[in-house]
């Protein structure tokens, strides 16, 4: 069990020894160096496992270092079998009733010494271990892909789109004419929405899909959650939906013909206006409307002479199948990731007993 060193022996120095005393200390499943400490009390050396004593407990992690151990974590030597078994044990809920009802949770060594679980002979603990780690290490590894590809995207989008000078700092070969500057209520129809009265919402599929704010929206896409009877505004299958209200900025697009409520708007783009769309809102453009405000929004003024930097048409199109090409990747890395998840978690819930 941990001990921690005190405060006063607390450093920055990486030169120090590495302090782990919680869950704040590890990443991903690993340490990360945050805190050092000149004071030695109780260790863990590279290799061991570290498991979470106070919230969360049960959290479960190994280190790559030797390390000093605060009161917030315990030492675990065990193999890979050992720490796949507390991963499940974490994911059932194993701790819970340990620190069910009590004002500060945690556990205590007698706890963790007296933990009930079962063992295969080593040889098959090998194998099991070496298959969940395998499947760690495939997760981690689209885990990095995905966030590759994010940070190329977020790149993309500060590059790709024409500074105040007029000119993008990147472009496709053959391209050179300055971008024209004009309000985006001049080139897009834009339609306010305007909620249905609450006694016509409906949980049927068969009425209108009611699009109000940024919960009906998911991974950019409509999300259908609520029906209503009653058609107040309309946006059009492949239409922009523009979240108005907090979280002011966020876009999508919506597969369906469906009514808006007035924490939206409807705006007939194409791709390069979407992803235009997705910049502004990374940039923060639309924070000077609501800083300072009780209640973030925006109105059709504010998006009706938004500024904005437009190439011909021509161009507006290779942007945005580029940006629009690395969505559809980062979104099949993702769900990839997902299914990987599900199944590590399959396996977790069947090859324990």
């Amino acid at each position: 069990m941990g001990q921690s060193p005190n405060s006063k022996n607390y450093t920055d120095n990486p030169k120090d020894h590495i302090l782990v005393q919680g869950n704040a200390d590890m990443k991903d499943g690993q340490v990360h160096p945050r805190i050092w400490t000149t004071e030695i009390t109780k260790i863990a050396d590279k290799g061991d496992l570290i498991l979470s004593v106070r919230a969360p407990v049960g959290d479960i992690g190994k280190t790559s270092y030797d390390v000093v151990i605060g009161r917030g974590v315990a030492a675990i030597k065990g193999n890979e079998f050992i720490f796949q078994l507390l991963k499940r044990m974490k994911t059932v809920g194993y701790w819970t009733k340990y620190s069910t009802g009590s004002t500060f949770e945690s556990i205590n060594s007698l706890e963790i010494n007296n933990a009930v679980i079962n063992l295969p002979k080593e040889h098959e603990q090998n194998k099991v271990g070496k298959i969940l780690s395998y499947m760690d290490h495939a997760i981690t590894l689209h885990e990095e892909k995905k966030r590759q590809l994010e940070r190329l995207k977020s790149a993309l989008l500060q590059k790709m789109f024409a500074n105040k000078s007029g000119y993008p700092v990147v472009r496709f070969e053959g391209f050179s004419d300055e971008w024209e500057q004009c309000k985006l209520g001049d080139v897009a129809k834009i339609t306010m929405g305007q909620s249905p009265n609450s006694k016509n919402y409906t949980d049927n599929p068969k009425d209108h899909i009611l699009v109000q704010g940024n919960a009906d929206m998911k991974d950019g896409q409509v999300h259908p959650r609520i029906w209503t009877t009653e058609i107040t505004k309309i946006a059009d299958k492949g239409d922009l939906i523009l979240s108005v209200r907090a979280p002011v900025g966020d876009i999508g697009k919506t597969s369906y013909d469906v009514v808006i409520g007035r924490g939206v708007a409807a705006i007939k783009g194409n791709e390069f206006i979407f992803q235009l769309l997705k910049r502004m809102k990374t940039v923060g453009y639309w924070t000077k409307y609501s800083t300072g405000s009780t209640f973030e929004s925006i109105n059709s003024l504010e998006i009706d002479n938004a500024v904005i930097n437009l190439p011909k048409e021509h161009e507006q199109n290779k942007v945005g199948k580029i940006l629009s090409y690395m969505d559809h990747a980062i979104t099949l890395h993702d769900q990839k990731l997902n299914l990987l998840k599900l199944v590590k978690q399959s396996l977790l819930q069947n090859m324990f007993i």
